[in-house]
């Protein structure tokens, strides 16, 4: 009695689980589905990851907020990690190898011996590998003045920046005037060897002359004509001069009678010549900011220390007694160089 009515029961159950699991397979294929559609609408593809982004000076006034070098950025995913130096304008780019995917958690940290550490955790999104720009402002540790004797700082004042510019000029230092004459007769029938008139009638003659303007110097301007004989039946070959130079060759072809040229072109001097500039730094907090040409040599800090006038070479290293600087190039278009110099301890301005 209870045999057919299990069957029956048991076919009901057995039509159930089959919907259950034709339903879950079609929700999880539409899942798949569109989360495919939003990768590929966002044009996501698996791989590597890429962070970027700049590190500052955390200060509640903007002109403060300088670039922070030499900071070290640490990203990881808890499987890999990625580290990077940040350069002279605070900039830092690294690459997280492997496949990060959507919903992953990046965690970022930031270290540097004068600024307190910092930490972050990034949500790995579509987008972050293409658009995320990460600013990170470090808080400088408290700076204690150094052990000086009346523990007083020394005040840097009146600061001038000097470097010199070297500057290429050309200078005119005369001027070359010479004639030659291309000799020939007139109306004399071409037998056709060359030269011949441009029209292939009449026998021709050519002639040149060639000047050197010496070592160091050039031709410029140069101009040629004929001035005596029948001009009209000759020709300038201006190939041996319109580039101008040190050497040129005017030559010229006469198929009348004799003519006469005339050849002129002024001398120059290319010279180096050097020229010292100065300007003024911008000072915001405890820093001084400044740009210089990419051309410049020798930059140099004049500035009066308690007082005292004195002259400090930058040089290569950068080294000043009393501030620590850097430099970075500015862009392609400026064509200048960026300073940085932060006081040290022991100063103030």
């Amino acid at each position: 009695m209870l045999g057919a009515g299990t069957i029956v029961s048991a076919g009901g159950i057995d039509v159930k689980k089959r919907k259950v699991v034709l339903w879950s397979l079609i929700v999880a294929v539409a899942a798949t589905a569109v989360t495919l559609a939003v990768l590929r609408m966002h044009h996501w593809r698996p791989g590597s990851l890429t962070l970027q982004g700049a590190v500052i000076r955390n200060d509640s006034d903007t002109r403060k907020q300088l670039p922070i070098s030499d900071a070290l950025v640490i990203a990881s995913d808890g499987v890999t990690s990625a580290s990077a130096d940040s350069d002279a304008a605070g900039y830092f780019k690294l690459r997280l190898p492997g496949v990060v995917w959507p919903g992953r958690m990046i965690n970022l940290s930031f270290r540097h011996e004068g600024y307190q550490p910092v930490d972050l955790t990034l949500h790995a999104g579509l987008h972050l590998a293409r658009t995320d720009l990460t600013i990170v402002p470090m808080t400088p540790v408290p700076q204690q003045p150094g052990a000086s004797p009346d523990g007083l700082q020394s005040v840097v004042s009146n600061i001038r920046v000097r470097y010199t510019v070297n500057s290429q000029a050309e200078e005119n230092i005369g001027s070359a005037v010479r004639t030659f004459q291309v000799v020939n007769q007139g109306n004399t029938p071409c037998s056709h060897q060359a030269p011949c008139s441009p029209d292939g009638n009449w026998n021709a003659a050519r002639g040149s002359l060639q000047l050197d303007a010496g070592p160091g110097d050039e031709f410029r301007n140069v101009r040629a004509s004929c001035i005596a004989g029948p001009c009209p039946f000759t020709r300038l070959d201006a190939s041996g001069y319109q580039n101008e130079g040190r050497s040129i060759i005017v030559s010229a072809l006469v198929w009348s009678n004799t003519a006469t040229f005339l050849v002129e072109a002024e001398v120059f001097r290319t010279s180096i010549s050097s020229s010292v500039r100065e300007s003024y730094p911008v000072i915001f907090g405890r820093a001084i900011n400044f740009t210089v040409p990419l051309t410049q040599e020798g930059v140099s800090i004049e500035a009066d220390i308690d007082g005292t006038p004195m002259l400090f070479p930058l040089g290569p290293e950068l080294y000043l007694s009393w501030a620590n600087c850097s430099s970075r190039p500015s862009s392609k278009e400026q064509k200048a160089a960026v300073y940085l110099c932060e006081l040290k301890p022991d100063y103030r301005f």
